[in-house]
């Protein structure tokens, strides 16, 4: 397959929008790993190489066990390794990503408002839904993880 387009230069004004996006969530109170959590599950969901990759990366960056990371496809399956707040956020994550099977359940949303708050709750939202973003640019384009 030849490369794709670089959509940065073919639609920079588009591109930076969502740089912006994710510079909000970047700097919203949603914890660094946290984010991770939901950019590297909804990455898995789409099946962008890229993006799991990269946001693999990012967490191992912030020292969590590299075992962790790799539990987070088969979290439901690890459950004893993941906090409540983590398994809320997983199941947030998961809903908004596969939106179109049957939205964000009630209890879902109902424990993300009892556990973080409705501001925090509506971050996490937007962190699912940026990232999920990312992924269709990632996939679209076919773009590859980066070894150095």
């Amino acid at each position: 397959m030849s490369a794709r387009l670089a959509i940065n230069n073919k639609f920079h004004q588009g591109f930076q929008s969502l740089v912006s996006l994710d510079n909000v969530i970047r700097d919203s109170q949603i914890d660094k790993w946290y984010q991770e959590i939901i950019k590297i599950r909804a990455s898995h969901l789409n099946g962008c190489a890229y993006c799991v990759d990269k946001h693999t990366q990012d967490a191992i960056s912030l020292n969590i066990n590299p075992r962790k990371i790799n539990l987070i496809p088969v979290w439901k399956e690890a459950t004893d390794h993941f906090t409540e707040q983590e398994q809320t956020i997983l199941q947030l994550t998961e809903q908004i990503t596969l939106i179109h099977e049957d939205g964000l359940s009630d209890n879902v949303y109902s424990d993300a408002v009892r556990l973080f708050g409705e501001e925090l709750t509506a971050q996490l939202i937007m962190a699912a839904t940026v990232i999920n973003a990312w992924n269709r640019v990632g996939v679209s384009l076919k773009m590859q993880p980066e070894f150095k």
